[in-house]
């Protein structure tokens, strides 16, 4: 029989999302770390920190294979009243995010059986991570197709976006309200030329008109108190065919979650974001919603493009069905 103080220690072991995951993967197949984290994709650290937990209380046994450590539920010897709770919580939960689990899981055992990573992974790549396949050497990669120009970028905070960007720009402009934030953008761009840092504010825009050939407003609208006149100031900044790139969160009732963040606006619709485009004189070519978080409360983040008409040719506004105005 547990004492208080054991059962106790026992629930805050079970109390965490990551270490249920891990037990319920572990409960149905042995697999190493490096499988755990790509199932899962979460960290490394943060896998191998809970696995850790878990042998500790005598939940997992591992075993070594060469370089490689498998972990596995252990069946054999867990403590009686952990197999009781861990039973109980097996039993009663049924969630999306062990089903996805279990799907990777499954992907990943063919592949072992094949010998095949990428045929195991045919119409799902973007879910999973391969080695040197990530995001950033993505986005590296496709920088070769763009030139930018002079582009300004709109809270660009400490300037990390900028600078991925910076080899693709005649010149960088990061404008920031904060004064932490441009102070730390100084200290990544020190000794590099073509860019300049500016303290202002998106609704007052300290840039003469036609300055900038590409403006860039990244996750920042819902920070702005009138979004509209900050739109309408990034139009009068473009030059005459230049492009507003944009992304933001689209609207949702989770506001109490991004206060915390500082945002003022619970995002905005589709709707919405695009009228206030056109109001500003643009042209919109996409506004949409493309891509949705995986985990709770599953934000989604609108991209819109939206172009300043040269005196040649008149903005677009006509929407057309697929959110985007033609």
């Amino acid at each position: 029989m547990a004492s208080v103080d054991q059962t106790v220690s026992l629930l805050h072991l079970l109390g965490d999302t990551t270490r249920v995951r891990l037990l319920a993967l572990l409960s149905r197949e042995e697999l190493t770390v490096a499988e755990l984290t790509n199932i899962t994709e979460l960290p490394q650290s943060r896998v191998s920190t809970h696995l850790g937990r878990l042998r500790e209380a005598g939940m997992l046994r591992d075993r070594r294979v060469g370089a490689s450590t498998f972990y596995a539920l252990n069946d054999a010897a867990m403590p009686s009243e952990a197999r009781q709770v861990w039973g109980l919580v097996q039993d009663a939960t049924q969630d999306a995010v062990l089903d996805a689990d279990r799907t990777r899981c499954e992907l990943l055992r063919k592949a072992r059986e094949t010998g095949s990573w990428p045929d195991s992974i045919a119409g799902e790549m973007e879910r999973h991570y391969s080695p040197g396949r990530t995001w950033e050497a993505t986005a590296h990669a496709l920088l070769g197709f763009v030139s930018l120009g002079d582009l300004l970028d709109l809270g660009a905070g400490d300037g990390a976006i900028a600078q991925l960007l910076l080899p693709r720009c005649r010149s960088v402009t990061c404008l920031d309200r904060s004064e932490k934030m441009v102070a730390a953008a100084k200290r990544r761009f020190k000794g590099q030329r073509g860019v300049r840092l500016v303290v202002g504010d998106l609704v007052e825009l300290p840039f003469e008109r036609e300055s900038f050939d590409h403006v860039l407003c990244s996750s920042v609208l819902t920070y702005v108190d009138e979004p509209a006149r900050a739109l309408s100031e990034a139009a009068r900044v473009l030059r005459p065919g230049g492009r507003l790139v944009l992304t933001t969160l689209a609207a949702h009732s989770h506001l109490g979650v991004t206060e915390a963040y500082g945002h003022q606006h619970a995002g905005f619709s589709e709707a919405v974001l695009g009228d206030m485009l056109v109001g500003a004189g643009l042209g919109v070519h996409t506004c949409r919603v493309t891509s949705r978080e995986r985990k709770k409360p599953y934000f989604e983040v609108i991209t819109a493009y939206a172009d300043k008409p040269s005196a040649a040719s008149p903005h677009r506004s006509a929407k057309n069905g697929n959110g985007t105005r033609s």
